[in-house]
């Protein structure tokens, strides 16, 4: 994947150039990257593509530990809605 597609604003880029960030802050950033990231991109793919960017040369880098967090965190299972998530069986 192209280092532009898996960044297209630059955000993760830009986290690495600001000394002194804080764990909190990138994951701010990581919120804002995700939501900018179009539907039809493989995520995880990007993931990777950053952390080969950025990752190898910033190993103590808050956004690093983000990216591998975000990478290896199993998806939590979604709640379902409706009769099935509040218990009821269909009769």
């Amino acid at each position: 994947m192209d280092l532009k597609d898996a960044d297209p604003k630059g955000l993760v880029r830009e986290s690495y150039a600001i000394e002194g960030i804080t764990m909190g802050e990138c994951r701010s950033i990581f919120i804002d990257w995700v939501l900018s990231l179009p539907a039809v991109v493989d995520t995880p793919d990007c993931l990777r593509t950053l952390l080969a960017q950025y990752g190898g040369a910033n190993p103590g880098h808050p956004m690093t530990q983000v990216l591998t967090e975000a990478l290896t965190t199993p998806e939590t299972p979604r709640r379902r809605g409706g009769r099935t998530g509040r218990g009821f069986a269909n009769p």
